[in-house]
């Protein structure tokens, strides 16, 4: 049984691809982007062509996503998450993600508290609410119309598109396996530095970190599909990135700490940290490994990772063998305090600039004073921070 179109195989496999990534861009841009984060604003033509291409590939209703999704934020990693990894476990995650959010979009509670500002115009309420299954027919009926007895096969993938890659890929692997550019106080991580194929998802620590940035990708090496189609429609004017993450702002030659150094250093803490972590703590972290020898290398192998990962994600066991390490290396054990002291300042939501500033520049001093030559370097590069301009 032919349809309408008589294509090569590759073809069908081409088609199966721009449909499939059609949707994974219609979630990551609109759902997640524009929806749930309030990132970036989108045309109105661009809105309703996504929210009628989810209509039919997925049956997902706006509201329900963005509550959803706002909700895993807000709880993250607790018996509240939605769906998460490190509480319901990995298997549960990835192979019954879908379940998971069928589940919580009949929590009456979830949508009141966390879907306001979604669509409510009457063909949110009267098309796409009321009859959320009717897309997910029509295009089933498309497929098998253009492609004959394959449109069912392409139909099938389709529908099983964001359950597997989004429900459980995203939700379940980008909160156990990867690489972290950010110490945030979650276990996400990013799958791949090159994100085309779930449409820039796959950059999920970055996205964690800086939730509300319309742009995923942070390193140069880093590549978010989703970031080049907003782009791509803010070029044509349909698209308006309100949103990225900061870069930092450096003043070569400044000493001084004062507030700019403060509120920079406070909008840029992440990736202060990161620094901290590769050019203070693993150059003194290799020095006491190569001065352990063979011996004792097994030990700093397993500490490595707990040296630099956010304190509240470290388990009892893991901070038994870090302070046993520590006990031993005092360079280590210094560099590690100076690490947990400069957070430390920024936590204090009740100190005043002043103090915070005061704090900031004693701790500064201590570095410097500390005959450490790592620290030395980056107290030298902190104090250079200052505030990104705003633009007029």
């Amino acid at each position: 049984m032919f349809g309408l179109l008589n294509l090569p195989w590759w073809g069908y496999v081409v088609i199966t691809l721009i449909f499939t990534q059609l949707t994974i861009l219609g979630v990551t841009v609109y759902l997640h982007r524009c929806q749930a984060h309030r990132a970036l604003e989108l045309h109105p033509i661009v809105s309703h062509f996504f929210r009628f291409w989810l209509w039919m590939t997925t049956g997902m209703e706006t509201k329900q996503w963005a509550a959803i999704h706002r909700k895993h934020h807000a709880k993250v990693e607790t018996e509240d998450d939605p769906h998460s990894p490190q509480v319901k476990g990995i298997w549960k995650v990835l192979l019954e993600g879908a379940e998971l959010y069928r589940k919580e979009r009949r929590n009456d509670a979830t949508m009141d508290r966390y879907g306001e500002g979604t669509p409510e115009d009457w063909l949110e309420k009267n098309v796409y609410t009321k009859h959320s299954a009717l897309g997910i027919m029509i295009m089933m009926g498309v497929d098998i119309v253009l492609f004959g007895a394959l449109g069912l096969a392409i139909w099938a993938v389709q529908m099983a598109w964001i359950p597997f890659f989004a429900a459980g890929i995203i939700n379940g692997v980008g909160h156990y396996l990867g690489y972290r550019n950010f110490e945030c106080a979650d276990a996400s991580r990013n799958i791949s530095p090159i994100a085309f194929f779930i449409g820039g998802e796959e950059l999920h620590n970055n996205h964690h970190t800086y939730a509300t940035s319309a742009k995923f990708s942070v390193h140069w090496w880093e590549f978010d599909m989703g970031w080049l189609v907003i782009r791509t429609l803010q070029f044509f004017g349909l698209a308006n990135p309100k949103r990225v993450a900061p870069k930092p702002v450096l003043e070569p030659g400044k000493t001084s700490i004062d507030v700019d150094t403060l509120k920079a250093i406070i909008t840029n803490r992440f990736q202060l940290m990161s620094r901290y972590s590769k050019e203070v703590m693993m150059p003194v972290l290799r020095e006491e490994r190569r001065r352990a020898g063979d011996a004792g290398r097994a030990i700093f192998r397993r500490v490595k990772t707990v040296l630099i990962r956010e304190p509240s994600l470290v388990d009892e066991a893991e901070q038994q063998r870090l302070n046993k390490l520590l006990e031993v290396n005092k360079t280590l054990s210094v560099v590690y305090q100076y690490r947990l002291a400069l957070q430390n300042i920024w936590a204090r939501s009740t100190a005043s600039q002043k103090e915070l500033v005061d704090s900031l520049q004693d701790w500064c001093a201590q570095a410097e004073a500390s005959g450490i030559e790592a620290l030395r370097k980056f107290v030298n590069h902190l104090k250079s921070y200052v505030p990104q301009k705003v633009k007029a």
